[in-house]
């Protein structure tokens, strides 16, 4: 078994299985007509009957929500636990769960004081009579919370909370890759489970079509399924009234798990990573990933981290209030992570509807932060390719001056190429002079449309750029990128700094020591080529 050298050989040759689907997903349950002060006064006044709107008559529904909840756990035998502060839910779930042997049911009821927006009543005075009268307002509160930690027949564990004071909020958490394993199991398909996720599967493309067939319609239905079991504080009236719950994103991860034949595969991609992309979270790399465009006025955190815990890394990058964290999972997989934790990031509505666009934006992500790693890394370009760039071209009727390697132009122009801010959709002339201008020392104003004209012309007949078809917008080509990270790399990582070490009164550094042994090696290799040719 060969040992992988590069990101891209790992990607292309050491991957045995790869599963791209929903992991988790966090939803928010609520009646949309009780999430502003008007629609609760209608509730009470319209709905119910009262003169006026107070939360006092919220008081009732509460202690028969509470009472309901009470009586479920007493009839069902199913435990009620108060959890302590700073404890993990999901590990007294997992405990559970490893004495549940039913197909489906309740595995407890957990309860816990956390914030929650509710409304509440405020005093007012009428500013002709003087007489009080209240006002619905919004506030926080401090409320009990119940969790219903549940096994699906179809969707595996899950939990779904509900808030016991008005509007009654709730929130649904389920797993993907738990309905996968589910519906493997139920169609027969035999696989291994990878702790969160698959380390093999007997029929894989039946496994990525059960991860592509998960809808938001199949996501509603284990909602409204559970609704009908659990108990909730919206009668029978009020949803014939139109008092009934929807759905809305709170939270979606979209993974791509590749499975890699050998812990020590895993162990070369990440020195690479981590060697190679510490810079992915600028806001300029922010933009090729995510596919968004990131100005000055856009608000959140645009960086990456790497994280160690113990031998193990992670990659995180983040953009507004999502981001992408990469690791090795169990050794095994690894585990390419899109968090989404605010759908409007993306200029996309919460509503569960709009799943399908937001798992396009997950799993694009994704993919190209593996597309920018696999470029990155392995930038490398033959001579040939080498001696056309750096050589002038007649393309038709037109000729075109050569990209010499050496010129400080040239490489201020790569340089610009090389920082991933021209986005999927491209660049105009001016946003790329603004960008090259600096790099030269000149103000913008120095850069006039005309001359950077001359040096789009140059790169685009040079096939360094493209033009967007019926548009003044260009776009970096794919051997394009190759060739300026593989000519601006070489030319900052290896000739500038031995440029250093050839000054007559250079110290001797221990980079001056590499350069020497660099060039023992390379004499060592031309005797022994010498000697296998004669």
């Amino acid at each position: 078994m060969s040992v992988a050298r590069s990101v891209a050989e790992v990607l292309n040759e050491h991957v045995t299985l790869e599963i791209e689907g929903i992991d988790r997903m966090y939803l928010n349950g609520y009646v949309p007509k009780l999430q502003y002060e008007m629609g609760v006064v209608g509730f009470f006044r319209n709905h119910q009957g009262y003169m006026f709107a107070s939360s006092a008559l919220m008081d009732p529904i509460t202690k028969r929500f509470i009472a309901s909840i009470e009586a479920f756990v007493r009839e069902r035998g199913v435990p009620l636990i108060p959890f302590e502060k700073g404890q993990r839910k999901d590990d007294v779930a997992a405990t559970y769960r490893a004495s549940f042997s039913a197909e489906e049911g309740v595995l407890f009821v957990g309860k816990s004081q956390e914030k929650a927006r509710v409304f509440r009543t405020e005093k007012r005075r009428n500013p002709e009579t003087g007489q009080p009268y209240p006002w619905i307002v919004r506030a926080t509160a401090l409320v009990n919370q119940y969790y219903f930690y549940c096994v699906d027949r179809d969707f595996g564990p899950f939990f779904l909370k509900f808030c016991s004071y008005f509007p009654y909020t709730a929130k649904l958490c389920i797993n993907g890759h738990e309905y996968l394993k589910r519906q493997l199991a139920q169609k027969g398909i035999g696989f291994e489970a990878l702790d969160n996720g698959l380390a093999s599967c007997a029929n894989p493309e039946r496994a990525q079509a059960i991860c592509d067939g998960l809808s938001a319609e199949d996501i509603d239905a284990l909602f409204r399924k559970w609704l009908a079991v659990l108990p909730h504080p919206f009668t029978a009236e009020d949803r014939q009234a139109g008092y009934c719950y929807d759905l809305s994103i709170l939270q979606a991860e979209f993974s791509l798990t590749q499975v890699l034949d050998r812990p020590l595969t895993g162990r070369i991609f990440f020195e690479d990573v981590i060697r190679e992309n510490l810079d992915l979270g600028r806001p300029d790399q922010a933009q090729l990933i995510f596919g968004r465009r990131v100005t000055k006025r856009t608000p959140g955190r645009f960086r990456t981290r790497v994280i160690t815990h113990g031998v193990v890394p992670s990659l995180h990058v983040d953009y507004k209030h999502s981001g992408i964290k990469q690791y090795h999972k169990e050794g095994r997989g690894l585990r390419t992570e899109a968090t989404i934790n605010d759908t409007m990031d993306f200029a996309i509505g919460k509503r569960l509807h709009n799943l399908p666009a937001l798992r396009a934006v997950g799993f694009s992500a994704n993919r190209r932060l593996l597309d920018v790693q696999r470029t990155s890394h392995d930038c490398t370009m033959d001579e040939d390719r080498f001696q056309r760039v750096n050589q002038p071209l007649q393309v038709g009727a037109q000729r075109v001056s050569a990209l010499r390697f050496t010129d400080p132009w040239v490489q201020a122009i790569f340089s610009v190429l090389a920082l991933f801010c021209l986005l999927p959709r491209g660049f105009t002339n001016r946003e790329f002079r603004e960008r090259l201008a600096p790099l030269l020392g000149l103000p913008v104003s120095g850069m006039t449309p005309g001359r950077t004209s001359y040096h789009l012309r140059r790169l685009r007949l040079h096939g360094v750029i493209e033009r967007q078809p019926h548009s003044n917008r260009y776009r970096v080509s794919a051997h394009g990128l190759r060739t300026v990270l593989f000519c601006v790399r070489s030319y900052n990582r290896l000739l500038r700094p031995g440029f250093t070490t050839l000054a007559p009164d250079a110290p001797s550094t221990q980079l001056s020591r590499l350069f020497t042994k660099l060039e023992a090696a390379i004499d060592e290799r031309a005797v022994s080529a010498h000697l296998v040719a004669a």
